[in-house]
C-alpha cells in the first residue's frame, strides 16, 4: 500500500495514525509531486490527508512512550528530507505504538542506525548554521543573512537566534528552499520573498546597505586575517570545520 501525503511532518505523522486505523500492511511512505511517485502492481495507493488533530494525537502519544526530547527526534529526522530516513522513522513508530518502546537502543536493526546517523547529520548542520550565519544590515535596519544549508535546519535555530538578536530585525534566507524566517521583535514567521526580493538576496545583487556596515565587514575581514598564523595553516583541519560549501555567505572569506 503507497500512503502519498503532502511532505509536512503532520502530514508523515497522519500516516501513522492511518496505518494504526486500518491495519495496512506493507506502506510504502511517498509525497505528492515526487519524480519517483509511482503505484503498487495493482494500483494500491491512498491520498493521506492532512489532519491537524490526528497528528496532535500521534505526537503526543509519542510523548506518553518516550522521553519528549527523543520524541522530537523523529521531527528533527524528518527536517533531513531524507525519504530513506523517512521510512525508518516510519518503520520504527509503529514498532514503538506496538509495544517496543526500547526499539531505539537497538543499533543492530539497520533501520534504527541509520535513523540515529540521520539525527547526527542533521545535528551537525544545525551547530553549524548557529556558527556560520553572517548578518549584514541594509539601509532600512533590517538585519538579513543568506544560508543553504545540506538539510532543513532554520526550525531548530529559530530559538537560538530569536533569544540571541531579541532586540533587532532579522531574515535569515534558506535559497534552497525558497523561504526564511523573519523576526519583527516580537514574533518570528516564516516568509516567502517575491521573485524580486529574491533577486536582491543574491550575491550577484546589489544591496542598499547601511553605511556603516561595510565598516564593519572590513573590520572583521582584517580581524580574521591578523588572527591567521599562516606559518600554522591547516587547510585539511580548517576544511573538516569549515567545509568549503559554506564560504560564499562567510564575510571573512570575500577577501
Amino acid at each position: 500500500m503507497n500512503y502519498i501525503f503532502d511532505g509536512t511532518y503532520n502530514g508523515f505523522l497522519c500516516c501513522v495514525f492511518e496505518y494504526f486505523e486500518y491495519k495496512d500492511t506493507d506502506v510504502q511512505l511517498q509525497v505528492e509531486g515526487d519524480n519517483a511517485t509511482q503505484t503498487t502492481l495493482f494500483g494500491l495507493s491512498k491520498n493521506i490527508i492532512t489532519d491537524l488533530a490526528k497528528a496532535k494525537r500521534v505526537q503526543t502519544g509519542l510523548q506518553k512512550r518516550l522521553e519528549k526530547s527523543v520524541a522530537m527526534d523523529f521531527f528533527r529526522v524528518f527536517l533531513s528530507e531524507d525519504r530513506k530516513a523517512w521510512a525508518a522513522s516510519f518503520s520504527i513508530i509503529c514498532q514503538i505504538f506496538s509495544g517496543k518502546t526500547n526499539i531505539l537502543q537497538n543499533y543492530g536493526d539497520e533501520e534504527v542506525l541509520y535513523f540515529k546517523q540521520t539525527l547526527k547529520k542533521v545535528s551537525r548542520e544545525r551547530h553549524r548554521m548557529k556558527a556560520f550565519i553572517r548578518f549584514s544590515k541594509s539601509s532600512d535596519g533590517l538585519f538579513f543573512a543568506i544560508a543553504e544549508p545540506d538539510f532543513n535546519v532554520l526550525p531548530l535555530i529559530t530559538t537560538f537566534f530569536k533569544n540571541r538578536y531579541t532586540d533587532q530585525k532579522w531574515l535569515i534566507y534558506d535559497v534552497k528552499r525558497k523561504y526564511g524566517l523573519l523576526y519583527d521583535k516580537q514574533t518570528v514567521m516564516e516568509v516567502k520573498l517575491s521573485p524580486e526580493e529574491k533577486y536582491a538576496l543574491t550575491a550577484d545583487a546589489i544591496i542598499t546597505l547601511d553605511e556603516e556596515d561595510e565598516h564593519f565587514q572590513n573590520l572583521w575581514k582584517r580581524y580574521y586575517r591578523s588572527t591567521n598564523i599562516e606559518a600554522r595553516r591547516n587547510m585539511k583541519l580548517h576544511l573538516q570545520y569549515v567545509p568549503k560549501r559554506y564560504w560564499k555567505y562567510l564575510v571573512e572569506k570575500q577577501i
